[in-house]
C-alpha cells in the first residue's frame, strides 16, 4: 500500500450512536448488562450487520461471536479484532463497544474498496467482559484462552441466581462450537483509553505495550467493641483508627511505586456501625496493580508490613490475597504494526501501559496480541458521561484497518 487506507469515519459514528440505543440511559450512557435482553438486541444488530455486509457469525457455547471475512488461503490462521459489547450499570457507551464497531467499520471499508487479503479477517465480540453481572470479569475469553473451564464459566451465577448457561439459552446464544483458541496469527483491540492522558496531552493514539498486573486482597482487623462514652481513650483497641492508619498507608504504597503503580481500598465494611460504639472490626479490600511484577511483590511486602505495625495498636489483622493477575507484556511485532499504521497516517501517539485488564490481555497468551487506545473525555469511564469526539473514533479505526491488513496480507 502507497498510502493508508482510511475507514468511513461518517458510518463508524452512526454505527456507534445506534449501538448506543440498546440499553440507553436517560443521562446518555448505557445499561447493557451481559446476556440481558439490551444484550441480545444488541448482538442481533450486530450480527445483522455483519450479514449485510456478507460475512459468516458463528457463534460458540459461552455466547462469543465470530464474525468472519475470508481470505485467499482459509487454511491460514486469520487475523483476529474485537472487544466486548456489554457494559457496567449506567456505563458508558463506548468501552469496549468501540473496539467491536471499529472492527467491523474496518471489515466494511475492505468491502468498499474491494481490497482481498491473504488471510481471513475475524471480528469477535467477547462475552461478560465486565464481569458486572457475572463474576469474574474476562470470563469468556478466560475460557477460550484455557484459563477457566467451560463448565465453571456457565455456571456463574448471578445475585438473582440466574446461571450464566441459562441466561445465554434464554436469549439464544449459546452456540454448538466449543470455546477454546484456535491458531490466530495476530489479534489487535482498539479500546477508549478510560483514563485522562492523552486527552491531557492532545495524543492522538495510545500504542500500548503493556498491561498492569494486578493483586487483590481482603483483610479482617479485629478490635474490641465497646462503650463510645466509658471507655477511655487509652483503653480502646479501635478497629477503625486502625484501618485508617493501614488506607493512608495503601496510599502511600501507590505513591511510592508511581507512576505506574495504583494502590486502592474501594470497599470497608465496619462493626457493628454504630454511632455510640467504638468500632470492634473492620473489614476491606486493597488492590495493587503495576505492569511490573517484581513492583507487585513489593508492594504486598510494603502492605505486609503495614499491617504488621498495627499490632501497636493491639488489633488483630488477617491479610489474604485472594487474586493475583500477572503484568501482560504485548507482542512486539504487533506493536510495531500499529506505529507503522500511526506514522504512515500522521498521527502523534505515546507507549502507554493498561490500567484495566483487556480481552485482550488472555488472548496474548496464546496469540501475538497489541492495543490500540484512544483518547476519551477527561479520561472518564464506566460513567454515563464517557465520551469520545467522531475525530477520535476515526483515527483509532484508521490504525486499526492498516495494522489488520499489514497482518492479513502475510503469507
Amino acid at each position: 500500500m502507497s498510502q493508508p487506507l482510511q475507514v468511513n469515519g461518517e458510518r463508524l459514528w452512526r454505527t456507534l450512536e445506534e449501538m448506543a440505543q440498546f440499553g440507553a440511559t436517560p443521562r446518555g450512557g448505557v445499561t447493557r448488562l451481559t446476556l440481558s435482553e439490551e444484550d441480545r438486541l444488541a448482538r442481533d444488530r450486530l450480527r445483522g450487520w455483519a450479514q449485510e455486509a456478507g460475512f459468516h457469525c458463528e457463534v460458540d457455547r459461552l455466547g462469543n461471536m465470530f464474525i468472519r471475512r475470508p481470505g485467499r488461503n482459509g487454511a491460514l490462521a486469520p487475523v483476529m479484532t474485537g472487544s466486548h459489547g456489554d457494559s457496567q450499570p449506567l456505563g458508558g457507551r463506548y468501552d469496549g463497544i468501540y473496539g467491536v464497531l471499529a472492527g467491523l467499520e474496518a471489515l466494511r471499508t475492505l468491502n468498499d474498496l474491494d481490497i482481498e487479503t491473504e488471510r481471513d479477517l475475524l471480528l469477535v465480540n467477547w462475552t461478560n467482559e465486565e464481569g458486572a453481572r457475572f463474576a469474574p470479569a474476562m470470563l469468556a475469553s478466560g475460557v477460550w484462552t484455557g484459563v477457566f473451564s467451560e463448565a465453571f464459566a456457565l455456571s456463574r451465577e448471578d445475585k438473582d441466581g440466574v446461571t450464566l448457561g441459562s441466561a445465554l439459552q434464554s436469549i439464544g446464544y449459546r452456540g454448538e462450537k466449543p470455546a477454546e483458541a484456535f491458531a490466530v496469527h495476530a489479534c489487535f483491540e482498539a479500546h477508549i483509553e478510560q483514563g485522562p492522558l492523552l486527552e491531557a496531552e492532545a495524543i492522538d493514539i495510545g500504542v500500548v505495550h503493556a498491561a498492569a498486573g494486578q493483586r487483590w486482597y481482603e483483610v479482617d482487623i479485629q478490635g474490641f467493641a465497646a462503650h463510645a462514652g466509658t471507655t477511655p481513650m487509652t483503653h480502646r483497641r479501635d478497629a477503625l483508627c486502625g484501618f485508617a492508619e493501614l488506607a493512608l498507608a495503601v496510599e502511600q504504597i501507590g505513591f511510592d511505586f508511581a507512576p505506574d503503580g495504583r494502590a486502592t481500598i474501594g470497599m470497608a465494611q465496619v462493626t457493628p456501625n454504630s454511632r455510640n460504639v467504638v468500632p470492634g472490626a473492620v473489614f476491606c479490600s486493597v488492590e495493587f496493580r503495576h505492569p511490573q511484577q517484581e513492583a507487585l511483590v513489593k508492594m504486598e511486602a510494603a502492605l505486609e508490613a503495614a499491617v504488621e505495625k498495627l499490632a501497636e495498636r493491639l488489633l488483630e489483622v488477617k491479610l489474604r490475597c485472594i487474586f493475583d493477575y500477572a503484568p501482560v507484556h504485548f507482542d512486539a511485532g504487533c506493536i510495531a504494526r500499529v506505529e507503522q499504521a500511526v506514522n504512515a497516517l500522521g498521527y502523534s501517539h505515546t507507549r502507554m501501559v493498561s490500567g484495566a485488564g483487556h480481552d485482550a490481555c488472555y488472548v496474548n497468551r496464546v496469540a501475538p496480541t497489541s492495543m490500540i487506545f484512544i483518547p476519551c473525555v477527561k479520561g472518564i469511564s464506566h460513567n454515563e458521561e464517557e465520551a469520545i469526539s467522531p475525530t477520535w473514533s476515526e483515527h483509532g479505526a484508521n490504525v486499526l484497518l492498516n495494522a489488520l491488513v499489514s497482518a492479513a496480507q502475510d503469507k
